[in-house]
């Protein structure tokens, strides 16, 4: 049994665990190559009548757990878009954790909510979104998004919809490159995936703004109601940026709620020369970014912010007698901010980070990461075998694998699709797919806190070395 009286040498040995871990990292495979069920099979199907000794917890932990995980931090990681880490948010969710403190309200800790107030000031301070606009921590941009488009359908609705049941007129808007968060929370809200209107993009996979405002008159010409438009600033698929400026002329025109879902590509707002992403944002009602994406802070951590705090609150609460509190009004009682009444203590790691590496910090290792992608983009231009197939952009680039002679498109997407799978079989590499205009197209994404240029050149090596053993993309 683990007794507080022996915290001291447990904690030592988990540490000494964590720092084997990192020490070993990169030489364990990215992705894990386990079977299904392998893990499972592994675990006894009952637990533990007795107490079991740590040290047999620990060599179990690395014998049947680590092989079946994917290794998130590994700077060899470049899929998907970073859930990165630090050592310094890593420390702080000790802390969070030993603290164990349940802060839905104000009382339950004064300093947990005047922590997450004060910090989400610095964010949206740094980031350049307007002084009026208040944030609040979320667990993920998904349920952020949900806040958001449950918002817009009370504000819609004059807040009948939480009472009376959700009409079945109400249209969302977004581009057919948007998350497929929104269509999930559109679905969550009552309001119906029947009701998501998709918008085509342009040439630069943005969302046509002309389209949109088509669509919204005819939804109003057959007696709909528009409600939300989802604009993206870093779309999953091609990192596009929808043009807000004329998105926030449209909503202001037609009276509906804008919503920006900066999910990854948010952070760079915290450099001065990417905050022309968000020109317009003034007009927007709210916004999200996730400084677990490629802020080095410990998923999870999603920044939240709204201009009208007041409508927000008046769509979440709900007040039981238990939680009336004499500090009711003079202070932030976040339970009231989003769906969850329990809320962890997620400012303080974001308090970490923030302060280990200060804002000049943070700034170099972003510019620092988004110089290795131009690197990298400019290694595959220069590949006679090789093709971007957009311009990269921040740390994002897809590109695709063109063999010699082969033009079928077709044949091109199994050639790439094989290739990935070559790859991430490997073990030395992690990379994820998306398809642009019908091409299969691999994704590189390179965010990793701890990533080095030779982590970049030996991904090149890596992905020259996996063309060779792909058969499809070579002649008999």
């Amino acid at each position: 049994m683990l007794e507080k009286k022996h915290f001291q040498r447990d904690a030592t040995k988990v540490m000494e665990w964590i720092d084997d871990y990192f020490a070993q990292l990169e030489s364990l495979p990215v992705k894990s190559k386990v079977k299904p069920k392998a893990i499972y099979e592994q675990i006894p199907a009952a637990p533990p009548e007795s107490s079991e000794d740590l040290d047999q917890i620990l060599q179990d932990l690395s014998e049947v757990i680590v092989p079946g995980i994917t290794h998130w931090q590994h700077p060899n990681f470049h899929a998907y878009f970073p859930a990165n880490s630090s050592l310094e948010s890593v420390l702080a969710e000790f802390i969070t954790a030993a603290i164990g403190a349940q802060c839905m309200i104000w009382d339950t800790s004064p300093a947990a909510a005047e922590l997450e107030e004060r910090v989400m000031e610095w964010l949206r301070d740094a980031m350049g979104l307007p002084a009026n606009f208040e944030g609040v921590i979320q667990d993920t941009a998904s349920s952020a998004t949900l806040v958001a488009i449950l918002t817009a359908r009370e504000v819609k609705t004059d807040f009948r919809a939480n009472e009376d049941g959700v009409p079945n007129n109400l249209r969302v808007y977004c581009s057919t490159e948007t998350h497929s968060s929104i269509e999930k929370a559109v679905g969550i809200s009552g309001i119906g995936k029947k009701n998501l209107v998709k918008i085509p993009v342009d040439e630069k996979m943005r969302l046509r703004a002309d389209l949109l405002e088509a669509r919204i008159r005819e939804d109003l010409e057959n007696g709909l109601v528009p409600c939300c438009v989802v604009a993206a600033i870093g779309t999953t698929g091609t990192v596009a940026v929808d043009p807000l400026p004329e998105l926030a002329a449209i909503c202001e025109q037609y009276g509906v709620w804008l919503h920006v879902d900066a999910a990854y590509a948010g952070t760079a707002l915290l450099l001065p020369e990417y905050q022309w992403m968000i020109e317009g944002i003034d007009r927007a009602d709210s916004f999200v970014f996730n400084p677990h994406k490629w802020m080095f802070t410990n998923f999870d951590c999603t920044a939240y912010f709204v201009k009208d705090v007041d409508v927000l609150i008046r769509a979440f609460e709900v007040l039981p007698e238990y939680l009336k509190t004499k500090s009711r009004g003079l202070v932030n009682d976040y339970r009231d901010w989003g769906i969850p009444l329990g809320r962890r203590f997620r400012a303080l790691k974001l308090w970490f980070v923030i302060r280990s590496f200060g804002m000049e910090g943070l700034r170099k290792k972003l510019r620092h990461h988004i110089a290795l992608n131009e690197k990298f983009a400019a290694a595959i231009g220069e590949h006679p075998e090789f093709e971007l197939v957009i311009p990269p952009f921040l740390n994002y680039c897809a590109f695709r694998w063109v063999p010699q002679n082969e033009t079928d498109e077709a044949r091109l997407n199994a050639c790439n699709e094989q290739l990935l799978d070559t790859i991430n079989k490997s073990g030395k590499l992690f990379l994820s797919h998306t398809k642009i205009g019908g091409k299969y197209v691999l994704r590189m994404v390179i965010g990793q806190t701890y990533v080095e240029e030779r982590h970049v050149l030996q991904a090149l090596e890596i992905l020259r070395e996996a063309t060779k053993m792909v058969p499809l993309g070579r002649p008999n």
